[in-house]
């Protein structure tokens, strides 16, 4: 069989099978990350990217192929998540802009939007480096770009792309050291493979077997004769920059008017913060990715162009240590069970700072997870397993996620009790509350009753203009939260600050805890701490680093 030309239809075809192929693949791929940090979800990372991208195809009834690639790339990059997610979107991205306009494409142009695509994903990538999906998609391209001179059928040309893509992967252990040492090839490289393969089984007329690789493969395949898992080479301590963190840029007039939004100048402003940095432009918005140690600083410097959207933020040393954790079974001899405890506590928070300060008072499982990190109801049944107790008390920590807790409180068997804490002080207050020598009863009830023992206040930024309760609110300008009420909102963090402490604390009141984040400097927290001596002489002062994202200050008063 040979085609000369692939239209809008065909087109789409390969792109849902690619995607199917990838998904059904995706477990594998997973198993296989180990660049540049250990994420260890590059298979989850790009199988959502792409279902993302299948989605718009599969919206389309167009005939012409260009406008099935751009749907394509547009999907892409909506849906884009970590490293590998984001390339993917960059190469189809660069790939959809060659084809633009066109119904169908043949062999040269097909090979010469493959090496567009290449184009554009290093010109994304701050620091590319070789052995990943990147000079996967390079080699192919190239060769396809060589052999298209001779070659007019698409279908032989995309089985030189495979071959060629094939044996680029299995070089990457060549180029970088930490492959070779693990005995694995590159995950985001072997995902692009996968994609490839899902295009010319359509061209091919064939499907591609439901392949998914067993358990036992995967071991062998990931483990190599080091038998353990690719994370396992490296200590969470190792890992400088602790936040992997994502978000898009929604432009603005207003704003670009006054700060002209330049690619190459915000790619290297943020290099400062991180590594492992990817930026993507649109035409109306501007997608980041990056490893940081304070998300919060590479926000507040993107709000000069725009206003923020789809911001996810998650813990990688945790992450890292979870892994490495889950592999020790493998790696070990089975260890027996540890004794069933009777009390088990679950609280959520972000911040590695009050994570510890829960663990202090006696947490057993700290989620990661708070504003615009809402943990899943199958990530708090996971927590709920690795407790292992008679009963389960959950801290949800916020509003959002006190039904979530509630719902996975409701599909297990162990007895699990939700205190609707919905924020990070009524959760330290609550578990203050807790007895270990009380029943299950006593202390819900003893728990539920501190939750209204304390005041909670924060101080964030505004992401909108609006007027709420009276309260003129400035996009970008600082607000003091208190209780869940706006109550001042001006354009100085400190100003803020104190102003919400002065309207929360009372003559009544005896302890004021100040919990500053990662936007926060520890000498304004220590001028806040003088005001408050000042001001309230009666009052004592605790002060936390909970190096927390989003609130530059969380506060309890008591």
């Amino acid at each position: 069989m040979t085609i000369q030309k692939i239209d809008g239809k065909r087109f789409a075809h390969m792109v849902l099978e690619g995607a199917n192929n990838l998904s059904k693949n995706a477990k594998m791929v997973d198993a296989l990350n180990v660049f540049p940090v250990p994420d260890g979800d590059t298979g989850t990372n790009m199988n959502l990217t792409i279902t993302s991208g299948a989605a718009e195809v599969r919206s389309s009834s167009s005939d012409k192929v260009g406008d099935v690639a751009s749907l394509f790339a547009r999907g892409l990059l909506m849906g884009a998540r970590g490293n590998s997610g984001v390339i993917l979107s960059q190469l189809f991205r660069g790939f959809s802009k060659s084809i633009e306009g066109k119904s169908e494409i043949t062999s040269v142009e097909l090979a010469a939007a493959l090496e567009n695509g290449v184009d554009s994903a290093y010109k994304a990538v701050m620091k590319p480096v070789e052995g990943t999906i990147l000079t996967v998609a390079k080699d192919a391209a190239r060769k396809a770009v060589k052999s298209a001179k001779k070659i007019s059928d698409v279908v032989e040309l995309m089985q030189v792309v495979v071959k060629e893509g094939k044996e680029s992967l299995n070089r990457t252990p060549d180029l970088l050291p930490v492959l070779k040492e693990v005995g694995v090839v590159d995950s985001g490289g072997q995902g692009l493979l996968l994609i490839y393969e899902g295009f010319l089984a359509v061209l091919e007329g064939k499907e591609t077997p439901d392949s998914s690789v067993d358990e036992e493969k995967m071991d062998e395949l990931v483990r190599a004769e080091h038998h353990k898992s690719a994370q396992g080479h490296m200590k969470t301590e190792d890992i400088e920059f602790g936040y992997c963190t994502e978000f898009m840029v929604q432009f603005e007039e207003e704003k670009l008017a006054k700060s002209p939004y330049d690619e190459e100048a915000f790619r290297n402003e943020l290099d400062k913060h991180g590594d492992s940095l990817l930026v993507v432009s649109d035409d109306d918005l501007v997608k980041v990715h990056m490893h940081t140690e304070y998300p919060g600083n590479i926000m507040t410097y993107a709000q000069n162009y725009g206003s923020l959207i789809k911001i996810k933020i998650e813990n990688m040393r945790e992450q890292h240590s979870t892994i490495v954790k889950e592999e020790r079974p493998k790696q070990e001899k089975k260890e027996k069970p540890a004794e069933r405890k009777e009390y088990g506590i679950i609280t959520v928070s972000m911040g590695e700072g009050i994570a510890t300060l829960f663990e202090s008072l006696g947490a057993h499982y700290v989620i990661p997870g708070g504003q615009t990190m809402n943990p899943s109801t199958e990530d708090i049944i996971k927590a709920i397993e690795k407790v292992y107790a008679n009963n389960i008390i959950i801290l949800p920590n916020n509003s959002n996620i006190v039904m979530t807790a509630q719902q996975a409180a409701s599909v297990v068997d162990e007895n699990v009790i939700v205190i609707p804490s919905k924020t990070v002080p009524q959760g330290i207050s609550s578990l203050l509350g807790f007895n270990p020598s009380a029943s299950a009863q006593a202390n819900e009830e003893a728990m539920k009753d501190s939750l209204s023992a304390v005041k909670s206040g924060q101080v964030t930024f505004a992401v909108r203009d609006t007027k709420i309760d009276g309260i003129d609110i400035a996009k970008d300008d600082f607000m003091g939260i208190a209780d869940g009420k706006i109550v001042v909102s001006e354009q100085e963090r400190l100003k803020v600050a104190k102003a919400l402490l002065s309207s929360m604390i009372t003559e009544d009141d005896e302890i004021v805890t100040i919990i500053y984040g990662e936007d926060a400097e520890q000498e304004e927290a220590e001028t806040l701490v003088a005001y408050i001596e000042e001001q309230f002489e009666e009052v004592e002062v605790e002060v936390h680093e909970g190096k927390q994202p989003i609130y530059a200050y969380i506060m309890a008063v008591e």
